[in-house]
């Protein structure tokens, strides 16, 4: 599995703090630990948002949504419930 990430996710990523860099860090991991090994792990919160798009937790706020390819993952954009929901309405 090949990971993407959008230009959009990379900026969003460059501007949160080093704390919330690592839970972003630790939740794409945690991501790739459940694609590979097919083992369900608390509190990621993957979860399909329609269509193509899913997203999963990277802390209590923040989110992280993201596209299944066939052999590629891509990364989108990171933000807050309601940023997710304002992106999802405006594609």
């Amino acid at each position: 599995m090949n990971f993407y990430f959008k230009p959009s996710f990379s900026r969003l990523f460059k501007k949160l703090a080093h704390l919330q860099q690592a839970q972003v860090l630790a939740a794409i991991e945690a991501l790739k630990t459940v694609l590979e090994s097919n083992i369900r792990i608390e509190g990621l919160g993957l979860k399909r948002l329609g269509n193509d798009f899913w997203e999963i937790r990277a802390s209590l706020r923040e989110r992280i949504l993201f596209t299944f390819g066939k052999e590629t993952i891509t990364f989108v954009m990171i933000g807050n419930h309601d940023e997710i929901r304002r992106y999802l309405k405006n594609i």
